[in-house]
């Protein structure tokens, strides 16, 4: 049996992805700093699901969760990479240890993961990792700013070990949806979410993820993946558009009602 390993699967979209691939019969392991909340998603989800600790920007615990979902499961298929955090707002109103925890976070747990997954990863009879990027990588975002910058520097962690673990068979890819409907978002304080709303679900992240680990491995299989209609078209015009376009386009977007 198949197994997935998911970071921040508490609740949102990770709870979201460990229901979909539970009932795809894989072994699901759900791991989180909330570790009621997790346990209660692998009770109800059944024997082959199991809930653990996990502070993603801790590379020893990283190492201490992966061995012990290893040993139950056999391997290690999937990693996805969900955890993370936001703060909105203006840039110098946002507390500075605001914006070193979403880079701890958001990149160095993306970071530890990869490396603390590796040895695992080889092994396995196939090998993915999917990690949680965003629309705000295809342009910075205002009132976003650490956040945005954080979902780049994912976006470059994907694009370099997708190449660089071509070696050991493994791709690395990753979704980029818009805003969606999680307590994430909650009382979020940015111009673009007014203007363009929150239309996403859990659900629908985690179907694109089903996707994209189901997908056969091709020189054709993009790197990257918008997640619902309006990121899609965000990220083809992107590349199309001259960047004072861009620019303009973004700030647009972002300004305040």
């Amino acid at each position: 049996m198949n197994s997935i390993f998911i970071s921040g699967a508490a609740q949102g979209i990770g709870a979201a992805v460990a229901t979909l691939f539970y009932k795809q019969g894989y072994k699901v392991g759900i791991y989180d700093l909330n570790t009621e909340k997790a346990q209660q998603l692998a009770n109800n989800l059944g024997e082959h699901a199991k809930a653990g600790l996990l502070d993603v920007s801790n590379y020893a615990q990283w190492q201490s969760a992966l061995a012990e979902f290893n040993a139950w499961a056999g391997q290690i298929n999937i990693l996805v990479n969900n955890a993370g955090i936001l703060y909105s707002g203006t840039f110098e109103d946002t507390d500075i240890e605001a914006h070193h925890r979403t880079i701890n976070i958001n990149v160095n747990g993306v970071i530890n993961g990869c490396h603390a997954a590796l040895p695992y990863l080889k092994k396995a009879s196939f090998a993915r990792v999917i990690n949680l990027s965003s629309a705000s990588a295809i342009y910075g975002q205002p009132d976003l700013i650490s956040y945005s910058a954080s979902k780049f520097a994912v976006r470059g962690i994907t694009e370099g070990l997708d190449i660089e673990w071509q070696k050991y068979g493994i791709r690395v890819l990753d979704v980029m949806p818009l805003f969606v409907q999680t307590a994430m978002v909650k009382d979020m304080d940015a111009g673009t979410i007014q203007n363009m709303g929150v239309h996403l679900t859990a659900e629908d992240v985690a179907q694109e993820i089903y996707r994209r680990s189901q997908v056969k491995d091709s020189i054709f299989t993009s790197t990257h993946q918008g997640v619902g209609f309006k990121s899609k078209i965000l990220f083809k015009l992107s590349g199309l558009t001259p960047q004072f376009i861009n620019r303009l386009s973004n700030a647009y977007l972002a300004k305040r009602k």
